[in-house]
């Protein structure tokens, strides 16, 4: 039998294993270095939640933008390519300064976004979640740099936070509901399957943010209400009941039925079965174009900060696009495609999309489009080619682009082809989402 080795460790072992420790226990902490897909993803974990949570589309465009513009000044302050947005947002109060000049002024940017927008979202937890896990790989890494820019991240979310609630938000929530009290036949009225009441009808009451008043963009009217066959109105009602016809006889193989279902960007659609009712759950036209600003941003690999610059332009664009649209809506209180044929065209007729619950002019994507189209347009020029995967995780193959214009286009058209729209809208809100657009690419953008 060999006898057992010894377990005792020498002198010379002994003292390199002390030296190893020694080291590693007194090792410098490593500096945290961000990426643009570290603000990516947080924005991406947002997205998720909202669709969790159901958001109009409208909060939705809130969601996305205040913690944008958090991230954006905290990084201005340090960046002369970066114009602090008190510039152009007249109500908006300078955030407090940075007096320390070893402060992680990115890692801070991160922070406040992620404290806000965990503040605008119902499922705060998942966000609590995804916060806290990041902290904990940060305070590890280097707590002192964490600690530092926590600290600052907070305190400008806090002054953000106390701004944006003054945008009138709270209070549209507790103003009336939109009801049908009305027999006039050209206004709008719930559509199947859900009925549900006509969605954020006050949106015209939150504060913009370049727009010098909901109403600057005010629309031309819709064309006259008439069902005699030789008016404009009753044209484009017809166009609307025999595009749909033509396509749904193409099949699901049809260009245009794509191109609806692409688009559709509906978190409201109701499916029933028997006695049940329940949601299937989408990104909004808003959370398409943000996904489009991620591809861009990627494309041309802009850093941490160009990233923030975009995606916070654009996310304003989106958030004043909807309040000049919202206001047009309810003004004008026109009634669906899908109200009118199966009244008087044919009873047994269905859209190819599901109509969103709110007034038909103009329409919603076609002045957000314009909108963010036009800013990025501004940014990443105006040849632009992208393959556009923003709905692939909702079971919808990749398109593919030339430029931001011609899939704002495309967003636009697609509604008609999906059965919910008139031209007039479609064609009217392209042009006043461009114009919310140039408004905010001149206040923005210096030459």
């Amino acid at each position: 039998m060999k006898p057992l080795k010894s377990t005792v460790l020498n002198f010379k072992q002994l003292s390199l294993i002390t030296a190893i420790f020694t080291l590693v226990s007194c090792a410098p902490d490593k500096p945290i270095v961000l990426g643009s897909s570290d603000f990516q993803n947080s924005v991406d974990k947002v997205t998720s939640i909202m669709v969790h949570d159901i958001f109009s589309p409208p909060v939705a465009s809130r969601i996305y933008a205040y913690p944008n513009i958090a991230a954006y000044e905290i990084l201005a302050q340090s960046d002369p390519k970066m114009s602090s947005l008190t510039q152009s947002i007249k109500h908006l109060k300078p955030i407090p300064q940075a007096k320390d000049s070893t402060l992680n002024l990115e890692l801070a940017a991160l922070i406040a976004h992620m404290e806000l927008s965990k503040s605008l979202v119902f499922s705060e937890e998942q966000m609590q979640q995804y916060q806290d896990s990041l902290y904990g790989i940060w305070s590890k890494q280097n707590k002192a740099e964490f600690t530092k820019a926590k600290d600052y991240g907070l305190t400008v979310a806090g002054h953000i936070k106390l701004w944006m609630n003054g945008d009138q938000y709270n209070q549209t929530r507790t103003m009336p509901k939109f009801t049908v009290i009305t027999e006039d036949p050209s206004r709008w009225q719930p559509t199947p399957p859900a009925y549900m009441d006509g969605i954020e009808p006050h949106w015209n009451k939150i504060r913009p943010f370049i727009l010098d008043s909901a109403s600057q963009f005010k629309p031309i009217p819709p064309p006259a209400f008439s069902l005699e066959k030789n008016s404009a109105f009753y044209r484009e009602l017809m166009e609307v009941y025999d595009t749909s016809k033509r396509i749904e006889a193409e099949g699901d193989s049809s260009d245009e039925i794509q191109m609806a279902q692409f688009w559709d960007c509906n978190p409201y659609v109701s499916v029933t079965r028997g006695h049940l009712m329940f949601a299937t759950k989408k990104i909004t036209p808003g959370a398409h174009w943000i996904g489009i600003t991620k591809i861009a941003c990627n494309q041309t690999g802009l850093d941490f900060k160009q990233t923030i610059s975009a995606y916070t332009h654009t996310s304003m664009a989106i958030f004043d696009a909807f309040i000049s649209c919202w206001d047009e809506k309810y003004r004008s209180n026109l009634i669906r495609p899908e109200t009118l044929i199966n009244q008087y065209v044919d009873e047994n007729w269905k859209p190819v999309l599901q109509t969103p619950p709110f007034p038909e002019y103009t329409s919603g994507h076609s002045v957000v489009s314009g909108a963010a189209s036009t800013v990025l347009t501004k940014i990443f020029g105006p040849e632009f080619a992208f393959d556009d995967d923003t709905e692939v995780p909702y079971g919808l193959p990749i398109r593919s682009f030339k430029s931001f214009e011609l899939a704002a286009k495309e967003a636009a058209l697609s509604r008609m082809y999906g059965g919910i729209h008139y031209r007039a809208a479609i064609e009217v809100g392209l042009d006043q989402g461009i114009s919310v657009g140039n408004l905010v690419v001149q206040s923005l953008f210096s030459e």
